[in-house]
């Protein structure tokens, strides 16, 4: 029998769920004029006081505190509200979103495609107007949102994650077939197009080649131990220096990055030493590792919220993993702030948490940097971090940022959050207008 591609599935089914969402867009026939609001720019920490704010089409086309006017378009009063960019959350796995894990690993993949479609819906009306996606098939997903078929923020996506026999993108049982010594069928990282389990330069290459040709923006390897996987330990380096290298050069033979998966300082230096450009976690490093990162330009899309959390589909082994990687999260967030590391916002809210708290990892973090530190990581920060992809990035205009020129994604917020960044923690409550793309996604003004 033909095996079906779980991707291609996604993106002709996930139409279904269109129906069963709320109403989309609020279309509008002409500019968009905002006035009366405090404008929060993504980058200065001073506010543009009364200014005024239009948009045209799926961009921002001016910006001045002089009155301004739209000739046969729509005003929107602020009444003294912050308008400020919208979220960008650099590291949540959208493919994993509303699943339990037997869903996502042996699931039904119609009901995956429709699950990750209402968990993609409910993450805009939080205020995530972008997410990166690193390492999953939100591929479907994200040309399903760019099409129309059904509301979601922009999507960033990885693809499928690649890493080696034993490492943290291999999900089989501890007593499954190798593919290699035994007769198998598909894994489950593959069944539904999650990772590529590979050995070997050879193959390295081959997988993230491949994966490039499904449309991934960047590529995620697996370079150290994970959490969520239960039979890698966390202080494992799962790729050789060979096979780091050779997917660096495949990624940037096609003209973007990579990024990777690692804790400690040794799993750390050598995804740097190999050439990636991002690590997605970094929390166990040592000061030593912090300022070579530094030293280099990396970028971190670092969490603190989902190592604080039960994780209702974590086993006992992960839970333990968890605890290990929280004893040094705080100290790690300590360093990022003293040696000015470019750190983004990600949540990495995987199976089975609360989507609810995505907003809340922003407020946590004021233990250790003020407001505007916090809305720059949420903001501008990521629309740096996503424009690292050169020409595999799929928005080449600006976003997070307000300024003439860039995307129309906006929040109007009741209150300051520059003042009190709690607001952020309830975007239900705070956020009273959701824009992407120039189109209005929740309104509640009266």
């Amino acid at each position: 029998m033909k095996r079906v591609n779980p991707k291609s599935l996604i993106a002709a089914l996930v139409v279904a769920v269109s129906a069963a969402l709320p109403a989309a867009a609020q279309e509008a026939s002409g500019p968009i004029l905002f006035t009366n609001v405090n404008v929060f720019d993504g980058v200065n920490e001073a506010l543009i006081k009364n200014a005024n704010v239009v948009v045209t089409d799926n961009l921002i086309t001016s910006v001045s505190t002089e009155p301004l006017s739209v000739a046969g378009g729509r005003v929107i009063d602020g009444n003294g509200r912050t308008l400020m960019p919208g979220l960008i959350d650099s590291h949540q796995h959208l493919s994993q979103g509303g699943l339990t894990q037997a869903d996502l690993y042996s699931g039904n993949l119609y009901y995956i495609g429709i699950a990750q479609s209402k968990f993609a819906y409910g993450a805009l009306m939080r205020g995530l107007t972008s997410v990166r996606d690193p390492a999953g098939d939100s591929l479907g997903l994200k040309r399903a949102i760019d099409e129309g078929l059904v509301p979601g923020p922009r999507i960033i996506a990885s693809g499928p994650g690649i890493g080696p026999t034993n490492g943290h993108g291999d999900f089989r049982f501890p007593y499954s077939g190798h593919r290699r010594f035994d007769h198998v069928g598909v894994d489950p990282g593959r069944r539904a197009n999650l990772t590529y389990t590979v050995d070997g330069e050879a193959e390295v290459l081959a997988a993230t080649r491949e994966v490039l040709r499904q449309g991934a923006n960047f590529i995620k390897i697996m370079a150290g131990g994970g959490v969520g996987s239960e039979l890698d330990p966390i202080d494992s380096k799962q790729m050789t220096p060979e096979e780091m290298r050779a997917a660096v050069q495949a990624t940037a033979d096609w003209n973007t990055y990579v990024g990777a998966h690692a804790y400690t300082s040794e799993a750390v230096r050598r995804a740097i030493d190999a050439g990636v450009k991002v690590i997605e976690h970094g929390q166990m490093i040592d000061e030593e590792t912090m300022e070579y990162a530094v030293e280099k330009g990396i970028w971190f899309t670092s969490q603190y919220l989902v190592f604080a959390i039960d994780v209702p589909a974590f086993s006992e082994a992960s839970k333990r993993k968890q605890k290990i990687v929280m004893q040094d999260t705080e100290h790690f967030f300590e360093m990022a702030k003293k040696y000015k590391a470019k750190l983004a916002f990600g949540t990495d809210l995987v199976l089975g948490t609360d989507p609810m708290l995505q907003t809340k990892e922003l407020v946590v973090r004021k233990k250790w940097f003020s407001p505007y530190e916090i809305l720059v990581q949420g903001t501008s920060r990521g629309g740096e971090l996503i424009a690292l992809s050169g020409p595999r990035n799929p928005y080449p205009g600006k976003l997070g940022v307000i300024e003439e020129g860039a995307y129309a994604d906006l929040l109007l917020v009741d209150g300051n959050p520059l003042e009190n960044i709690d607001l952020i923690g309830d975007p239900e409550k705070n956020f009273v207008i959701i824009m992407k793309d120039g189109q209005i996604y929740k309104n509640t003004l009266k």
